[in-house]
């Protein structure tokens, strides 16, 4: 992705700039607005977790600047391979705000141009038809979805349960709105409880009312099971909002509406974490490039892009108006949604890696529940152990 055309950048760039994002729509809306200064190669790749720190700690950098979370912010600052950018904020930073900069150890190591959670989206039509109010429980989800069934709809619910990263983040999501906590004062993994068993048991339950090929199912299959009209109700990511929308690609726009995220237990918190979508800068590169590709980033993320993009994600830039799809986020967040230990940590990043490994064998039926969990256990103790933070 590139241009050089330069007629809505305050500025024609001079100096390549690169960059690895995801590639959901507020990252396209970026994209564009940063090749509007010329010199701008931009990939947009939803493997991109994987790829960024081995492409960060090439020497020079393989990428200028790098599309990050704060669940996949932790790699490349605990390999030093992005740098503080206060000096760079300080120069071209003037229309940031407060909330955008992102502090570690008391220096900006990021800057955050969005907010993003897992919520509800349904088919205001479909629920309307059949009688059935917005679910705020996922006991009231499945419910749902048993109605919706016996009503022809073959596959009602849509998940993000893609083996690995995708699995793993919904138990990060059920877990803890199962009252359970990751780790003890020491960092061991306590998660073969109560609270482990119900997270397990509700996310099964979804298998009922999902696509069989559900274990390779993540946020664009979901979305567009949407869009295709195949499904009615969803936990996805508020980013995943403005394409339910897009007369170009859905065949349901304006059927979609959204609500905060399920419940995982009468009187528990949302079942889902709250994230944020940001620019880091490679250290690996000249303090030249580093210059030219927050200038560059900066034109990425100012109102101009946020006006032509308003819907596309729930903006921290200047300029944005909330839509109503974005309730369901709003709505969501200010529910108070239990903080598992994000922003990501460490130990997290383990635990995150042992759930995706483990929990596939518990959904296909090779080992139940309680084996499960001690195998994520184990599976996090021997990397934790490895890694110097436990003993």
């Amino acid at each position: 992705m590139g241009t050089t055309a330069w007629s809505a950048c305050a500025f024609e760039n001079q100096t390549e700039v690169k960059m690895l994002s995801a590639g959901f729509e507020a990252w396209k809306a970026v994209a564009d607005a940063m090749s509007e200064c010329g010199n701008v190669q931009a990939e947009l790749d939803q493997e991109f977790r994987t790829k960024q720190p081995a492409a960060f700690e090439a020497n020079p950098s393989l990428y200028h600047i790098g599309g990050v979370s704060n669940g996949t912010l932790t790699p490349l600052l605990n390999a030093g391979t992005i740098r503080p950018l206060d000096d760079l904020v300080e120069k071209y930073g003037q229309n940031l705000q407060p909330n955008q900069l992102i502090r570690i150890d008391g220096k900006i190591m990021a800057i955050a141009m969005m907010v993003n959670t897992q919520h509800l989206m349904y088919r205001e039509d479909l629920l309307a038809e059949n009688g059935i109010e917005v679910p705020t429980t996922w006991d009231e989800v499945y419910a749902a979805a048993a109605k919706l069934k016996e009503a022809g709809i073959e596959v009602p619910l849509g998940a993000t349960m893609k083996s690995g990263w995708n699995l793993a983040q919904e138990f990060v999501n059920m877990y803890p709105g199962h009252g359970g906590t990751f780790f003890a004062d020491d960092n061991s993994a306590v998660v073969n409880n109560e609270a482990g068993m119900a997270a397990l048991e509700t996310m099964k339950a979804a298998l009922d009312y999902t696509d069989p090929e559900v274990l390779v199912s993540d946020s664009t299959y979901v979305q567009q099971q949407f869009q295709q009209g195949k499904i009615a109700m969803a936990n996805l990511w508020a980013s995943r909002g403005g394409a339910m929308n897009d007369e170009a690609e859905s065949q349901v726009v304006g059927k979609v509406k959204s609500a905060s995220a399920p419940l995982a237990m009468d009187g528990g918190a949302p079942a889902t974490t709250l994230w944020w979508d940001g620019i880091v800068i490679a250290a690996n590169i000249s303090d030249e490039e580093a210059d030219a590709a927050f200038r560059v980033a900066m034109e990425g993320l100012d109102e101009e892009m946020v006006k032509g993009a308003n819907d596309a994600a729930i903006w921290l830039v200047k300029g944005y108006e909330p839509t109503e799809m974005a309730q369901g986020a709003i709505a969501t967040a200010t529910a108070n949604p239990a903080p598992p230990a994000y922003p990501s940590t460490v130990r997290m990043g383990l635990m995150h890696t042992a759930l995706g490994n483990e929990l596939p064998a518990y959904l296909t039926g090779e080992r139940d529940a309680a084996a499960t969990l001690a195998a994520i256990e184990e599976a996090y103790s021997t990397s934790a152990k490895e890694a110097g933070i436990l003993e």
